[in-house]
C-alpha cells in the first residue's frame, strides 16, 4: 500500500477553509452534478491537477513497525526435539515510502512509474536499538533445506557443520531485517535484503482521464498485464489499484480490490463499518478471513496452493506460500500470530497470541473521492523447515514447521498540516471539494456554505 499523498492535500484544505472567507462567505448550492464534476476534475492523474502534483511526491510518511520472534529454547529444539517457544520483541520502527515516485512516463490514458524503497530507523518510535540481539531461525539453513535436492543434503550437512551453523542463530535486529554476511551462502542474506536503493514496479495505472471509474487501476506490473507466479488465469489476475486510492463514489455493498507485491497477488476487501476520521466520514474495509483460507473454505484459493506436503494436501489455513515468486524459497506469508490460521500452526510454535483487534488489516476510504485516508497493513513473514535423517540440526524435528520470523504493521494516517504549509499547497478546488464532502455527509443537506474554521 502506498501513502495517501493525494488525500492529505485535500484533507488539509479543510483546515485552511477559513481563508475562503475572502470569497465573501457566499452560499454555494451543491448538487450531485457539481460534486461529481469537482471530484472527476481533481481525482484524475494527469499533469495540472491537484491529484497529480500530490501523487508524485508523498505528503505524509508511512511507518513500518516490526516485531521479531525471539526463540527462548533454541538448544532444546535442536538437541531434544522440543517445541519452539517464541517471545515477541518490538516494535522496531522505520519510516518508509518517503521517496517520490520516479521514472514517471505518461502514455495515452495511463502513466507508468517506479516506487523507490527506503527505510530509516526511528529510535524514538522503537523499543530498543537496531543492535539488539534476537535468536531467530537460520535463514540459510531453512532456505537450503528446501532448495537443495535431498540427495545432496549430506553435502549441506557438511557445510552447516563446517561453518558451525545451526537451525537458529543470534543476530542483531539490523542484520536480521536488512542483511548480514552468511557463512553458508558466502553472500548477504536478510529478511528484506535488498531493500534500500531498490524499486517496486514498474507500475502502469489508468489516469482516469477517459473513464473516471478506472482511475488508479493497475494495468501492468513489471511490464506485464498479468502475473506469472501461479499458473492459473484467476490467481495471476492483476485486479484493482495499489490500495492508496480507488475510483470515486465507492459503493460499500461491493468489495474493493487491490494488488500487493508483498504477497504477489490481488486481494479483495469488504466493508465493515462507517467511521468518523477528523470529521470526515470514511468506510472501513478489512481483509476477510477467507483471504488466506484453505481451498476447502474458499475454493478461489485452490490455485494459490502449489504443493501438497507442507500444506497437508492444501488443507492448511491462514498461510500463503509465496515461494513461486521468491525463487522457490520456503517463504510463507500470514497475518500476525497466524490470525485465522489452522490451530496446528500455533501448536507447532508456542508463544503466539492472535488478536483480531491488533492483527487485522484495514483501509479507511473516503467514499466520495475514493481516497485512502488511513490504513494498517499487518503481515507476518515465515519460513519453513522440516525433518531430516541426514541434516544433523534437523534430526530431532518431527513435523514440517512454518516458523514466524517477523510481523509488521505498515500504517499511515493523514495528519492535518500547519496552516503555513497548507497555504502553499492547497488550491481553491481542493478546499471546495472538502467543503462539499464534509457538508454533503450531513443528513438532509441541500446546499452548503463555504467552509469556515478547522475540522
Amino acid at each position: 500500500m502506498g501513502c495517501c499523498n493525494r488525500r492529505c492535500g485535500l484533507l488539509a484544505g479543510a483546515v485552511f477553509g477559513a481563508a475562503l472567507a475572502i470569497l465573501g462567505g457566499i452560499l454555494i448550492p451543491v448538487g450531485d452534478q457539481i460534486i461529481q464534476s469537482t471530484v472527476e476534475k481533481e481525482a484524475v492523474i494527469v499533469p495540472g491537477t491537484t491529484a497529480y502534483e500530490n501523487w508524485i511526491s508523498s505528503a505524509a510518511f508511512v511507518y513500518r513497525q516490526m516485531w521479531l520472534f525471539d526463540v527462548q529454547n533454541a538448544l532444546d529444539v535442536v538437541e531434544l526435539g522440543a517445541t519452539p517457544i517464541v517471545k515477541e520483541r518490538g516494535p522496531y520502527t522505520y519510516k518508509v515510502r518517503y521517496l517520490a515516485k520516479s521514472n514517471i512516463t505518461a502514455h495515452n490514458d495511463a502513466v507508468s512509474f517506479l516506487l523507490p524503497n527506503g527505510a530509516i530507523f526511528e529510535p524514538d518510535m522503537s523499543v530498543g536499538s537496531e543492535d539488539d540481539l534476537v535468536t531467530t531461525l537460520n535463514l540459510a539453513v531453512a532456505g537450503a533445506y528446501s532448495l537443495v535436492p535431498k540427495n545432496l543434503h549430506f553435502f549441506l550437512d557438511h557445510i552447516i557443520k563446517s561453518t558451525k551453523s545451526s537451525l537458529f542463530q543470534r543476530r542483531s535486529v539490523r542484520e536480521i531485517l536488512w542483511g548480514y554476511q552468511d557463512p553458508i551462502l558466502k553472500d548477504i542474506l536478510g529478511v528484506f535484503y535488498p531493500y534500500n536503493g531498490t524499486f517496486d514496479g514498474y507500475y502502469t495505472v489508468n489516469t482516469g482521464q477517459d473513464d473516471i471509474s478506472r482511475v488508479a487501476m493497475i494495468e501492468r506490473w513489471q511490464g506485464e498485464s498479468k502475473l506469472s507466479f501461479w499458473n492459473d488465469t484467476y490467481c495471476d489476475t492483476l485486479n484493482g489499484t495499489d490500495a492508496s486510492s480507488f475510483p470515486p463514489f465507492v459503493d460499500k455493498n461491493k468489495p474493493i480490490y487491490f494488488f500487493s507485491s508483498d504477497i504477489c497477488r490481488s486481494v479483495s476487501s469488504t466493508f465493515r463499518e462507517t467511521q468518523d476520521l477528523w470529521g470526515i466520514e470514511v468506510y472501513r474495509y478489512v481483509l476477510p478471513p477467507s483471504t488466506f483460507a484453505s481451498p476447502s473454505i474458499n475454493p478461489d484459493n485452490k490455485c494459490f496452493c502449489t504443493e501438497k506436503l507442507v500444506s497437508r494436501n492444501c488443507s492448511m489455513a491462514g498461510v500463503l506460500d509465496v515461494g513461486p515468486c521468491r525463487g522457490g524459497a520456503p517463504v510463507y506469508i500470514s497475518l500476525p500470530h497466524f490470525l485465522h490460521g489452522s490451530d496446528y500452526l500455533r501448536q507447532d510454535v508456542l508463544g503466539l497470541n492472535p488478536s483480531e483487534e491488533n492483527h487485522f488489516t484495514y483501509l479507511d476510504i473516503e467514499p466520495i473521492t475514493g481516497f485512502t485516508l488511513s490504513f494498517a497493513k499487518r503481515l507476518q513473514v515465515n519460513m519453513m523447515y522440516g525433518p531430516s535423517k541426514v541434516i544433523s540440526v534437523l534430526k530431532h524435528v518431527k513435523e514440517y514447521t512454518v516458523f514466524p520470523i517477523v510481523w509488521l504493521n505498515e500504517s499511515l494516517s493523514c495528519r492535518i498540516l500547519p496552516a503555513s504549509t497548507i497555504a502553499n499547497m492547497a488550491s481553491v478546488e481542493e478546499m471546495i471539494l472538502l467543503c462539499v464532502i464534509r457538508n454533503r455527509q450531513k443528513k438532509g443537506a441541500k446546499s452548503v456554505g463555504l467552509c469556515g474554521g478547522g475540522m
